[in-house]
Order: C-alpha cells, then sequence, then structure tokens
C-alpha cells in the first residue's frame, strides 16, 4: 500500500523544518531565559507532583530496589515525558486550523503540514526532557541501560498516533468548536488514567486489561522498561504497533484530506 502522508511529508519536509523552528524559537521569543523554560517546566512540574504523591500521600514505586523519592521522580517523569508529547498535540489540534486560517484560502499550501510542526516541536521538547532524565538516571542508577537505544523505534508509534489525533481533531475542529473544551477534559482524565503516577502492576488485577487498552499505557510503561529497568521490548508486539499506528496515520491523513475541501466555507 502507498503512503500518501509519507509522501507528502517528504515533498514538504523543508517546509516542515522551517516551519517547526519557527515554532520552537517563537514560543520563547521575548523571554529572558528562552530555551530553558522548556526544562524548567517540566521540571517544576515534576517537582510539584513528586512532592504530592511520593512525600504527601507516600506513594513507593513497586518491583524496584530502593524504591525512594528519586526513584518515583524518574519513573514519574517519564511517564510525564510520552504524556505531554499526546497531551501537547490534542490540546493544539482543535484551533489548529482556525488560528492557521490565512492559510485555508491558499490552495498551495499544505495544510495538513500543521499537525506536523505541531508533532515536531512537542518531540523537540520531549528530546529536551530526556537529557534532563538521563541525569535523575545517573543519580539513582549511576547508569543508564542500553536499551535507551532502542527508544527512537519505539515511539515510532507514539508520533504516529499525535499526528493521527492532530488531523483528526484539527479537522473536527473547524466544524465543531466544542471539541477544544472537551479536549481539554478527556486530556486530563488521561493524565491520570495512563499509569503515569503509577505503573499498571499498582493496579488491581481486573483493571489492568482495561487500562491496558490505553496507547499511552503501553508507551509509558515500554518508555520506562527501557530507559530505567533495562528490559528490552518485545520485537514482535512493536513491530504490530508501529505497521498499526502506520495505517492509522494514513487513514487520519486522507480524512483529512476530505475534510479539508470544506474548510474554506466554514470558516
Amino acid at each position: 500500500m502507498r503512503l500518501r502522508f509519507a509522501d507528502r511529508l517528504w515533498k514538504h519536509r523543508e517546509l516542515c523544518w522551517q516551519l517547526t523552528v519557527r515554532e520552537v524559537i517563537g514560543r520563547y521569543k521575548g523571554s529572558a531565559l528562552g530555551w530553558l523554560w522548556s526544562l524548567l517546566t517540566p521540571l517544576l512540574m515534576l517537582a510539584v507532583y513528586t512532592f504530592v504523591f511520593s512525600g504527601i500521600f507516600k506513594s513507593r514505586w513497586d518491583n524496584l530496589s530502593g524504591s525512594g523519592t528519586m526513584v518515583f521522580a524518574t519513573n514519574l517523569f517519564a511517564g510525564l515525558i510520552v504524556f505531554n508529547v499526546v497531551a501537547e498535540c490534542l490540546n493544539k489540534a482543535p484551533q489548529l486550523i482556525p488560528e492557521n486560517r490565512n492559510y485555508v484560502t491558499k490552495v498551495i499550501f499544505p495544510l495538513e503540514i500543521l499537525s506536523v510542526v505541531t508533532v515536531a516541536s512537542a518531540g523537540f521538547h520531549a528530546a529536551t526532557s530526556l537529557l534532563v532524565l538521563a541525569v535523575f538516571q545517573l543519580i539513582t542508577a549511576h547508569s543508564i541501560p542500553i536499551t535507551a537505544l532502542w527508544l527512537p523505534l519505539l515511539w515510532i508509534p507514539l508520533f504516529c498516533w499525535s499526528l493521527s489525533l492532530s488531523w483528526a481533531l484539527s479537522a473536527l475542529g473547524v466544524y465543531l468548536r466544542d471539541v477544544g473544551q472537551i479536549v481539554g477534559v478527556v486530556t486530563n482524565m488521561l493524565m491520570f488514567l495512563s499509569a503515569v503516577f503509577y505503573p499498571l502492576s499498582a493496579l488491581p488485577p481486573n483493571w489492568q486489561p482495561i487500562l491496558g487498552l490505553n496507547p499511552l499505557v503501553w508507551a509509558i510503561e515500554q518508555t520506562r522498561h527501557i530507559l530505567i529497568r533495562g528490559i528490552m521490548p518485545n520485537l514482535f508486539t512493536l513491530s504490530i504497533v508501529i505497521v498499526i499506528s502506520i495505517c492509522l496515520c494514513e487513514f487520519c491523513y486522507r480524512t483529512f484530506t476530505i475534510a479539508r475541501r470544506g474548510f474554506a466555507d466554514v470558516l
């Protein structure tokens, strides 16, 4: 099967790069700390969550030796990095087309790359946070597992899901303006239902298969396995997930191109 979205993105790769750089630079333009905010923001949130859950609620991470505050913080931060990639794309998607309506009337402008820019920007901030996580891992475990090299392959489905959702919600957001409010509520719910603050094994056995249906749970748990525990991913399962994710991307891209035909009339 020919992947139309891949052909389209490759054709406009230079434009995607330029817009992504502009998006990343523009976010911190004029601020005193600039790019450092991408480090400080997750660190401040991590400090608050760790204090509340580990300090006040006395939460501990199961099945890990030395399950103290730093171990809890490392596992929590790994989950937050994965979650924030999807959350950033979800929250921006509904207003992506309305906020760039000047591009809608330009027939030659590829509107689909707006979602690509959002995902790429989220990926940049995730990479920045990974540097911080590496420091945490060196402090707690004094080493980084060699399995961390599997992360780029493991995150292919994560970026495919984010791109697919961004295309779907950005198109839907043009026709139904309530989508933004709905997505905000759903995103907040997902934070607590995606094993960010706890391992999946901490749930009652009858609840684990239900929450395991959430793709984010799989991505977060697998990220912790390779970055913190040094556990190899199941390559067969990973291959299936990658294929399904790419197919989902293709479906959402084709749906977006059909929905695009009515954008100008609505906006």
